[in-house]
């Protein structure tokens, strides 16, 4: 249970506004890296990818977390030329609450299902990093933002493989309050 105790204690530091973003107005790559820990929601979505990932089978291991780092570069230079993305904090807040819900139950969705799913929340992800973006400098800033997401992703993955069965349902658990929670909060 140490680790999931660890999880507990990561969750309880993390930043209580859940749209912590502000001020992300450097196009470095010390900025896109901020960018993904500025907020429990990227943080909570980004880590249940990977435990979904830990527990998938083949090429879930490097496609799920892939397809979600992916989505998200393009996401994001969407939100930095100022497409419109309808919704985009509700997706944000449903891909907590959806990951938590598929990691809580040992979800195993065949890639096609699974894919486009996480493709389409690392694109809501990535649009808001990038629509609060740096208006120059922007390869930086996405390739700092890359960076990050795909370490949280490798953290869930670790965190998945070490964690029983058991565990692993009440860290996906855990995650679905979550997001539920921020919503109500937001």
């Amino acid at each position: 249970m140490k680790p999931f105790a660890l999880f507990l204690a990561v969750l309880a530091l993390t930043p209580a506004a859940a749209f912590a973003h502000a001020g992300h107005d450097a196009g470095t790559l010390l900025a896109g890296a901020r960018h993904p820990v500025s907020g429990a929601d990227h943080i909570l979505a980004m880590i249940a990818v990977g435990l979904w990932a830990a527990r998938g089978e083949g090429r879930a291991h490097w496609s799920m977390p892939l397809a979600f780092v992916g989505a998200m570069v393009i996401g994001g230079a969407g939100g930095a030329e100022g497409l419109p993305f309808p919704a985009v904090e509700p997706m944000i807040l449903a891909s907590i609450v959806i990951l938590g819900a598929l990691v809580a139950t040992v979800a195993r969705l065949p890639l096609k299902a699974a894919l486009p799913l996480i493709a389409l929340f690392g694109a809501a992800h990535g649009w808001a990093h990038g629509a609060e973006g740096p208006s120059a400098s922007l390869g930086a800033y996405a390739l700092g933002f890359a960076l990050v997401t795909a370490a949280l992703h490798g953290a869930g993955i670790a965190l998945g493989r070490i964690l029983g069965d058991l565990a692993l349902r009440l860290v996906g658990g855990a995650t679905a309050m979550a997001g539920l929670a921020l919503a109500v909060a937001g």
